[in-house]
């Protein structure tokens, strides 16, 4: 069993608000691939270092926990291409880990 954690800004790169609605979209798109999912609205601020410059994001988490790994990777390695563009961002971080439910 693997848990994912998807980590989206909430500002385009331009600094930019993200719309409310991109973020329904990406609820529904999970919730029809996955089932469930739970998702953390509260803003969290990542750091990153490129070179001499620090840069700052405000993130919110989607986790989702499934036993079908290979639908997973396939959904999220497309998912993640298009919230790129849709979202436009030089990267989308997503984490896979192992988990055990007790």
């Amino acid at each position: 069993m693997k848990e994912y954690e998807l980590f989206l800004p909430l500002n385009y790169n331009d600094g930019s608000s993200i719309e409310p609605e991109q973020f329904m979209r990406i609820r529904e798109r999970l919730l029809e691939q996955f089932g469930d999912f739970t998702f953390f609205p509260q803003a969290n601020i990542g750091f990153w270092k490129s070179g001499l410059l620090t840069f700052r994001d405000n993130v919110v988490f989607y986790k989702i926990v499934t036993k079908d790994v290979r639908q997973a990777r396939r959904f999220f390695r497309r998912f993640k291409e298009e919230l790129k563009q849709e979202l436009r961002q030089e990267e989308i971080f997503i984490l896979e880990k192992d988990v055990t439910v007790l």
